[in-house]
């Protein structure tokens, strides 16, 4: 697998993956409806440093961005957001992208990276616990679970600095 920077031209290659994970409602809080116009704008940001895994035919499986959580004096907390093909799910993608923008953000000086909205029954949550994230508190039944209905979400913190 190689993780590098992405570029405008990957877009094209995120977009069938972003698309489905959105629209099944379960794991991001954007609309479902997003249109390829507004998700490439929200993801591929020019303030967000954006990755991409290819395997090794070449492919895009997964991306991921990372970006200032807060502006001024507080711009040193980060953010992200992590998608991985559901055709990919299990193989450990996410992990292997999640420790590689962790590392970059500390690199980046990042004190800590902050996640302010986690669908409480999305399996991430295990990952990011298991990587050392703590569950700073839960906002309950914020968000509308197409299969589970009201769950909450969870604010989830992790420093980067010692």
């Amino acid at each position: 697998m190689l993780i590098r920077e992405a570029s405008l031209d990957d877009w094209p290659r995120i977009w069938p993956f972003w698309h489905r994970v959105v629209a099944a409602g379960e794991t991001y809080t954007w609309d479902p409806g997003t249109s390829e116009e507004a998700a490439r704008v929200l993801w591929m940001n020019p303030a967000k440093r954006v990755y991409v895994v290819e395997d090794g035919t070449g492919a895009v499986v997964a991306s991921a961005y990372v970006t200032p959580n807060y502006g001024g004096p507080a711009a040193r907390i980060a953010n992200a957001g992590f998608m991985v093909d559901p055709d990919r799910a299990g193989r450990g993608i996410g992990r292997l992208l999640a420790g590689h923008v962790l590392a970059e953000a500390r690199n980046d000086g990042y004190r800590g990276m902050v996640f302010n909205a986690v669908v409480e029954t999305n399996p991430a949550v295990e990952l990011w616990t298991s990587m050392g994230f703590t569950i700073l508190g839960t906002v309950p039944e914020a968000f509308d679970h197409p299969r589970h209905g009201p769950v909450g979400l969870h604010i989830m913190y992790k420093a980067l600095m010692p």
